[in-house]
């Protein structure tokens, strides 16, 4: 069985990109970074996906002492904007971070012999994050091709990005009919108790599921907090 290393942040696309490895028959490992966001609850979710998923997952711990992002700055308000465009890069863009993120995954995959990345980035309805584009993963596979001794000896790891192209609602389809237990995700980008509803995240989540003419289950419902068994390192 080959095997696969999953980007999972605990939310909707990324919950959705795990199932969507598994259906394709790989043997995955989860990789969740815990990077100071003030949305910690994703970490929580994503141990929670990766747990009904029954995969193991690694969370690795990194810091970003100099802020730049409303995620990162408590003292920075999260955005509301009521319309979300495409060229407006909000303030809760993480500097580079997509690029640490796969970096670090594909370190993982070198070291357990994996030969692919699946990470949910999606370029058509998102906050507009210049790390989320077809052409940034290109350009980082290149650098991958020629920088990681897999990548010179051949045998390189592949960056897959099965979400990039589709809608919120086409991602809720698809994650319905994996099975993908959205009721233990978690979008937001603030820490309450249960999704603000006014975030850029919460906005596009919400858009996808009204559009995909299915129920989101945290949809004003409160959360019961997550099982304290661990299953991630």
């Amino acid at each position: 069985m080959p095997k696969a290393i999953v980007l999972l942040s605990g939310g909707l696309d990324s919950a959705t990109t795990l199932y969507y490895a598994l259906d394709r028959g790989f043997e995955v490992r989860a990789l969740v970074f815990d990077y100071g966001q003030r949305h910690r609850r994703e970490i929580r979710a994503a141990r929670a996906v990766a747990r009904a998923a029954g995969v193991p997952c690694q969370v690795v711990r990194i810091a970003f002492p100099w802020k730049g992002s409303a995620l990162l700055d408590s003292s920075q308000k999260v955005p509301t904007r009521l319309k979300i465009g495409k060229d407006a890069i909000p303030s809760t863009y993480v500097p580079a971070r997509n690029i640490i993120f796969v970096s670090f995954a594909a370190s993982f995959a070198e070291a357990v012999g994996a030969r692919e990345i699946f990470i949910g980035a999606n370029a058509i309805d998102y906050s507009g994050y210049p790390d989320c584009r077809p052409e940034f993963f290109a350009a980082l596979q290149k650098a991958f091709d020629k920088g990681l001794k897999a990548g010179v000896e051949k045998r390189g790891v592949s960056i897959r990005t099965p979400l990039v192209h589709l809608t919120k609602a086409e991602i809720v389809r698809l994650g319905t009919r994996l099975k993908v237990p959205y009721d233990k995700t978690w979008s937001c980008y603030n820490n309450f108790d249960k999704p603000c509803g006014t975030c850029d995240s919460c906005r596009l989540r919400a858009r996808g599921f009204k559009e995909a003419g299915e129920p989101d289950p945290l949809s004003g419902v409160r959360q019961k907090g997550a099982s304290s068994r661990r299953v991630c390192q």
